[in-house]
């Protein structure tokens, strides 16, 4: 589950929060456009961890293999690269072997 937030931030990390954990939404991403902020979320033992960046500023899903966003191309609005490293993620074989098992 994602969501860009703007001025309903806190709502998205208060009460909304509670409700997908408590949904079992196994990945929660929030992007703060007016803090320039984001925060990626992972449910473990039915609460949320925050998920920090890799190196270069990368966070991989934990679900989605082959999901990778560059959150300082995303926070600096670099259009480009973030879709180059998405790309690059949704090329590799990690991804297409995800993709095979669900059929």
């Amino acid at each position: 589950m994602g969501e860009v937030a703007a001025s309903s931030a806190s709502l998205d990390l208060g009460d909304k929060l509670e409700a997908y954990a408590m949904a079992a939404v196994r990945e929660y991403l929030v992007w703060r456009t007016l803090e320039r902020g984001f925060d990626w979320f992972a449910l473990e033992d039915a609460d949320y961890v925050a998920v920090r960046p890799k190196a270069h500023g990368l966070i991989h899903s934990r679900c989605f293999p082959g999901l990778v966003l560059d959150v300082n191309a995303l926070l600096t609005q670099d259009g480009p690269r973030a879709l180059a490293t998405l790309q690059r993620g949704l090329a590799s074989a990690e991804h297409r072997t995800f993709v095979a098992s669900l059929r």
